[in-house]
């Protein structure tokens, strides 16, 4: 067989593609060739994805780790109706296949430089161009298995589900199969025996065995002591042909041996002091018949070994000021992150025994366990340098991280993220590097890339939380950041409904995206979840300037006006979103008309509002909260830091003009501060705007 390749990627797994497996139904991930990072909420599908990994690849021979409740629930209703509609018998010569399976398809590339002994049994396609196969792992019943089923459960006169619960492991079973690319009829069998030549799959859990409670028994609980015991067994049992190929487990013999050196040593010494020690007593031992003779004599004799000096006469200690403390005096955090160094350190000298497999994965599960922002910034800006040293000497070396922690997200790279989130009854896997827009050359393309790189930069500073987010609230800017928690608070207090979770007990993200909201369109319709944005409605009035174009146009200005005055609306994400910036239009718009993107986002501008008879239309937040609050501002604004002016502020003013004169862009944040000073212990004193309230009651269900 003759292999021509011009590519030139290290033979990596690209793809996974799982399918009937719980949530991840019909699920597919890219992964990155050194490090792609999962994120997203909980209950989507990570630790799912994790454990179907470790029952194909990590599981004991033999033996199946499946449960029945595992297949996806909709494709259990579909085992039902196939056993129920299988005839019996079935045909005499008809092949074996699997009819009924849950999958996982590793998808892996490879290039000219690549060894292809292992993966070239997975080769179904002799094209030169073609650079991937694919291994599938199945856990499922073959059309033989299906008709003993069939003639079982109608001889026990059982329910189906109720049959397979109890005896689904006398049916199915794992199978291993090489699959043709683009071909899924051309499969041949592969042993599952030589999968570890081709992947070695390592993972540490979220769930590891760090304590430092006071007062435990401090032997059985030497988190790190213990590691640095079984980083010593795993590199002191290399062989001769390991240790040449590896120039750092090289290194690491030569220190071996120089600590067997002095165990000789330290050896010697003990014998002469056991001899003096133990001599009384072995001399009264002898005088037992059978016990001493002239050939025999009993000696005690000192036998130190490496491994069982660290298991059982180290510490790990930490030196704080000149006093070494014991290592369960340490935090937890730091703890934990010691030990996952540990763990990577062994895991890769495991990589590196014997014959390395091809492609070397390991999962790190929630690293950020019991650690602060800070560490967990420290870990991620440092694992990849981690990795690169242990990679070398390895064929290739890919690592898949899960986390629910933003302060890892904002200092990860854009390009590994992979978010995980629910689509109705099964999850869906994204990569964030999709919302990149494609080079070119053409104004349009160069804002996109503006916008790219603007949404990179603001939600891996400020706001990765979104990630993790179940609904969010784009804001304007300061005044309503400062009071949108009070009102939200407000509403929860005031609309009482025991069948609906409280604003303030849900996970609702709030993003000041001032004057940007509509760059973050596609970011929205990327995350797929409830977003509320409240914006201003920002009328201003065309007018002309006198002044002229370059083409003679004439040139217009776009000056501040009331609602009641203007034509247009000068803000950017209504027109973005609602696709029209015409102010009486945008006036006539119901609710459901500013309710957009399949219904998950509303886009909440100022309405007209009637209080004791005036009807207004404010045009800002200041306006629209001076309209339903005039009486609450009156009474203390002697009092309120953030007015100006204050003998303006009277009933011969429009709520525009008392904004306008009393309120200045540097006093508005004063302002929302004077409205939860002055407001009472559950803001009793004022109302909210009702173009809030209507989107914060919309949020909220």
């Amino acid at each position: 067989m003759y292999i021509y390749l011009t590519i030139n990627t290290p033979m990596k797994i690209s793809k996974i593609k799982i399918k009937n497996y719980r949530l991840l139904k019909d699920f597919t991930i890219d992964l990155e060739d050194d490090l792609s990072l999962i994120i997203g909420k909980n209950n989507c599908g990570k630790t799912s994805f994790l454990s179907l990994l470790e029952r194909f690849l990590a599981a004991p021979e033999g033996g199946s780790t499946f449960a029945f409740d595992d297949f996806n629930i909709g494709y259990q209703e579909k085992i039902v109706e196939t056993i129920q509609k299988i005839e019996v018998p079935t045909k005499e010569k008809e092949p074996i296949k699997t009819v009924l399976a849950i999958t996982l398809d590793l998808h892996i590339e490879y290039d000219n430089e690549d060894d292809l002994t292992n993966i070239s049994l997975l080769m179904l396609n002799l094209d030169p161009t073609n650079n991937k196969v694919i291994l599938r792992f199945e856990y499922g019943i073959t059309n033989k298995k299906l008709v003993e089923l069939k003639k079982d459960i109608e001889g026990n006169k059982a329910e189906i589900k109720d049959f397979l619960r109890k005896h689904y492991t006398d049916y199915f079973q794992i199978y291993v199969k090489a699959i043709e690319p683009n071909n899924e009829e051309n499969q041949i069998n592969f042993e599952k025996s030589k999968v570890s030549n081709i992947i070695n799959f390592q993972c540490i859990h979220a769930k590891r065995a760090v304590n430092n409670q006071p007062g435990s028994n401090r032997r059985n609980d030497k988190t790190l002591s213990n590691a640095s015991s079984r980083y010593y067994d795993k590199v002191s049992n290399f062989k001769k042909e390991e240790i040449e190929r590896d120039d750092e487990v090289k290194k690491i013999q030569e220190k071996i041996e120089g600590l067997n050196e002095q165990l000789k040593k330290a050896d010697g010494e003990l014998n002469s002091v056991y001899k003096a020690l133990f001599e009384t007593i072995l001399g009264k031992v002898g005088t037992f018949g059978g016990v001493k003779t002239d050939d025999s004599t009993i000696t005690i004799k000192s036998t130190l070994e490496g491994r069982n000096l660290l298991r059982e006469n180290t510490s790990v200690v930490y030196n704080q000021d000149g006093n070494l403390l014991p290592e369960d005096y340490n935090g937890l955090g730091y703890m934990n992150l010691i030990n996952m160094i540990f763990e990577i350190e062994m895991l890769f000298m495991g990589f590196k025994k014997a014959k390395p497999a091809d492609i070397n994965m390991i999962f790190i599960e929630e690293p950020e366990a019991h650690t602060h922002p800070q560490m967990q910034h420290i870990f991620i800006e440092n694992i990849k340098k981690l990795l690169e040293e242990n990679k070398k000497g390895l064929k290739n070396a890919q690592t898949i991280i899960s986390t629910h922690s933003p302060h890892i997200v904002s200092k990860s790279d854009f390009e590994d993220i992979k978010y995980f989130r629910k689509e109705g009854k099964s999850i869906v896997s994204k990569n964030l590097k999709a919302l990149k827009p494609k080079n070119e050359n053409s104004k349009n393309e160069t804002i996109k890339e503006q916008n790219f790189r603007f949404l990179k930069q603001y939600l891996t500073l400020n706001k990765a939380e979104l990630f993790f987010a179940d609904k969010a609230i784009f804001i304007e800017g300061d005044t309503e950041r400062i009071l949108l928690p009070a009102m939200m608070k407000k509403m929860d207090i005031e609309y009482k409904d025991e069948n609906t979770i409280p604003l303030l007990s849900q996970h609702i993200s709030i993003v000041e995206a001032g004057a940007y909201a509509h760059i973050f369109k596609e970011f929205i319709k990327f995350l797929g979840i409830k977003v509320l944005i409240i914006t201003d409605l920002d009328s201003v009035k065309k007018v002309k300037t006198g002044k002229f174009n370059e083409d003679s146009s004439e040139k217009f200005a776009y000056l501040k006006r009331p609602v009641a005055e203007g034509e247009l609306s000068s803000n950017s994400s209504i027109k973005r979103f609602l696709k029209t910036n015409d102010l009486d239009q945008l006036k006539k718009f119901s609710k459901e008309d500013r309710t957009i993107m399949e219904n998950k986002v509303l886009v909440s501008y100022q309405l007209e509002e009637v209080i004791k008879d005036i009807n207004y239309h404010p045009r800002s937040f200041e306006d629209a909260f001076i309209h339903v609050n005039y009486k609450f501002i009156e009474e203390n604004k002697k009092k309120f830091k953030g007015l100006k002016n204050r003998k303006q502020f009277n009933p011969d003013k429009n709520p525009y003009e008392l904004a306008r004169d009393c309120i200045s862009d540097d006093n508005k944040s004063a302002f929302a501060l004077d409205i939860l000073y002055f407001g009472g212990e559950n803001f009793e004193n004022w109302q909210i705007p009702f173009y809030i309230k209507q989107g914060l009651l919309w949020l909220r269900q």
